[in-house]
């Protein structure tokens, strides 16, 4: 693909050099990172995987971790979580929150001392290697740019604090297919909470100033909260009175100092 196009007379992909057209395009490309005003931040969430076959049966297969910080925090926010599919395979995902990729070696030192120091698997084959990279960022990515729908990433539906993607997507995309069934029209139900944006935005500025560690933040979430509230926060769907909650359990000091400036008070 060579460019997307869309403007009052027409709108289409040009695929070498050919001009494919419809009425809508639905895009997920992010094709620069954009330029960034005060009080926006960019950071990354990068993430490389091993899909493990141990030689003794140790995973249970119906419990998962999700966020063990028993790693070096020096290089940025980072921790590792197992997705067991049986007895003896799993994906074993090493995670950072910081500005900066890792060397390849960097990676792989950290998922071969996890594997073998924490998780006790001394015996084990590599079956195979995933490797990704999501933005974590209050830019305001728009929604649209005439017949162009920006979807995924590219439509702002990565949750800036935490780079959760997934649960966002689904329902970006019921909300596309109910406004072209309904009206034609993609975009109608389209919305986007401000007051979880001014909760990211409050994060982000913490964890790229390096205010507290991102360690410490996730688990006095987790800690104080039932994990269920804490994955109902982080999927835009609590009430303003349990936010309240959530946001008395983590340190008040750092997070007032980091809202005020996000509302420009200092």
């Amino acid at each position: 693909m060579e460019d997307i196009v869309s403007n009052e007379k027409e709108t289409f992909v040009l695929v070498n050099g050919r001009k494919i057209y419809g009425q809508y395009i639905f895009n997920s490309i992010i094709f620069k990172k954009p330029k960034l005003s005060s009080n926006q931040y960019w950071l990354l969430q990068h993430f490389k995987g091993w899909f493990i076959e141990a030689v003794e049966p140790i995973f249970n297969a119906g419990s998962a971790t999700l966020m063990d910080f028993r790693t070096g925090q020096e290089k940025g926010t980072a921790f590792f979580y197992v997705l067991p599919f049986s007895a003896k395979t799993a994906l074993v995902e090493y995670t950072l929150f910081s500005t900066k990729l890792l060397a390849e070696n960097e990676y792989e030192e950290a998922l071969r001392n996890y594997t073998e120091l924490q998780l006790q698997i001394k015996n084990y084959t590599i079956r195979q290697k995933e490797f990704g990279m999501i933005p974590m960022t209050n830019y305001s990515f728009a929604s649209t740019k005439n017949n162009i729908v920006n979807i995924g990433t590219a439509g702002g539906q990565t949750k800036a604090s935490s780079g959760y993607t997934f649960s966002f997507i689904q329902k970006h995309s019921m909300d596309i297919v109910k406004g072209l069934s309904e009206s034609g029209d993609p975009t109608t139900y389209f919305q986007k909470s401000k007051r979880f944006g001014f909760y990211d935005s409050i994060l982000l500025h913490i964890l790229y100033h390096q205010k507290l560690k991102g360690e410490e933040i996730f688990e006095r979430l987790f800690d104080k909260n039932k994990a269920t509230s804490v994955f109902k926060f982080l999927d835009n769907e609590t009430s303003l009175r349990e936010e309240i909650t959530i946001i008395n359990s983590l340190p008040t000091l750092p997070f007032m100092k980091a809202a005020m400036k996000q509302i420009g008070m200092f």
